[in-house]
């Protein structure tokens, strides 16, 4: 459909899950891509995959955590393209140390938050101006469904997802002038590789309890279990002109957890 069509697609970690099914996607749907990717071999590999596949993508090597590097990004991806139009804030994710926050190491604390806050606030530093010079664009924020509960015993990764909430709501009113719409969407359990390394999914490998208490859940949630490419085909209507509409909005893609 083209539904990205001229359009110039930032997305962080795109080596690998949600984002990297979202950079195929992004493409195929017309957008030139930009991979922001800290594993050089894994954000060429998916621009290479993208080129097989006909479409415009190239790699650039990000730690999203260190400005200079999400400047020389940024600055890269314009000197190729022009512009910037659609910024995938999607790298993160949570730390297998984390815990109860009477015990959780502060340099869990620390870690986190530089990869699931502070990654996202500097590509929107550096993102964001090029977005106003292009004429406006569209901010997706990855965030989770642990960010709308308060049962996760993970206090760090649901303090960070809270944050990306509401730094997403404070894009979306600053910048509206701009032409600019900022949204999150909050995952529910997305196999992608880290999650299978780390718990399985109800029925395949991982701790027994992780499994057991995964597999009520689905029960409960059938919905709640989900591929990359879920949430990837709803970053694609965030990012596109079908939800010109929307903006400051939480997505949930949790399978109801959340409502119910």
């Amino acid at each position: 459909m083209n539904r990205l069509d001229g359009k110039v697609a930032f997305i962080t970690g795109g080596g690998s899950g949600i984002a990297r099914a979202a950079s195929l996607l992004f493409a195929r749907e017309g957008a030139k891509v930009v991979v922001a990717e800290i594993d050089g071999a894994l954000g060429e590999a998916t621009a290479r995959d993208v080129a097989d596949a006909g479409g415009d993508a190239m790699a650039v090597r990000t730690d999203v955590t260190d400005e200079a590097s999400v400047r020389a990004a940024v600055g890269a991806a314009v000197a190729r393209h022009g512009r910037l139009d659609i910024l995938f804030n999607c790298a993160g994710g949570s730390l297998n140390e984390d815990s109860l926050v009477t015990e959780v190491e502060l340099d869990v604390w620390d870690r986190t938050m530089a990869l699931d806050v502070r990654g996202a606030m500097l590509v929107c530093r550096h993102g964001i101006p090029e977005l106003v010079k292009a004429g406006g664009g569209s901010v997706v924020n990855m965030s989770s469904g642990a960010a709308l509960r308060g049962s996760s015993p993970k206090h760090v990764y649901t303090a960070a997802k809270g944050a990306i909430l509401s730094f997403t709501r404070a894009l979306a009113g600053s910048y509206a002038k701009d032409n600019i719409r900022a949204n999150a969407i909050c995952a529910g359990r997305i196999l992608t590789d880290r999650i299978l390394n780390n718990y399985g999914t109800a029925g395949a490998p991982g701790p027994v309890a992780d499994r057991q208490d995964a597999a009520g859940r689905v029960r409960d949630y059938p919905f709640w279990v989900g591929r990359p490419e879920d949430i990837a085909n709803i970053a694609l209507f965030l990012a596109s002109d079908e939800s010109r509409m929307i903006t400051g909005a939480t997505i949930p893609a949790d399978g109801g957890r959340s409502a119910y």
